[in-house]
C-alpha cells in the first residue's frame, strides 16, 4: 500500500484538527525551557511571582509548536479517515 499524500477531509475540517493538534502541542512545548528567577540567579522585588518564567520565549515556542503539528494533523487526519 503506498504513502497517501493526500487527505480525504474537507479544509475547515483540517483547519479545525490543526487548531486542536497546534493547541494540545502548545501544552506539552511550554514547559520546555523554563526557568523561574531562583534557578536563574536573578533576584527579584519582594511582589513578583516566584514562579514567574524568567524567558518565557513565547515566540519561539509557537513556532516550535507550528511545525511540530503539522505532521501530527497529518497523521491524525490519516487515523480519521482510514478508521473502518
Amino acid at each position: 500500500m503506498p504513502f497517501p499524500l493526500t487527505i480525504g477531509l474537507p479544509l475547515p475540517t483540517l483547519i479545525a484538527l490543526y487548531f486542536i493538534v497546534w493547541w494540545i502541542s502548545l501544552f506539552a512545548v511550554l514547559p520546555i525551557g523554563v526557568q523561574n528567577a531562583e534557578e536563574a540567579g536573578e533576584v527579584r522585588d519582594a511582589y513578583a511571582d516566584p514562579g514567574a518564567p524568567v524567558q518565557p520565549r513565547l515566540g519561539m515556542k509557537a513556532l516550535i509548536t507550528s511545525i511540530v503539528a503539522l505532521p501530527l494533523t497529518y497523521i491524525v487526519a490519516l487515523v480519521i479517515t482510514h478508521i473502518d
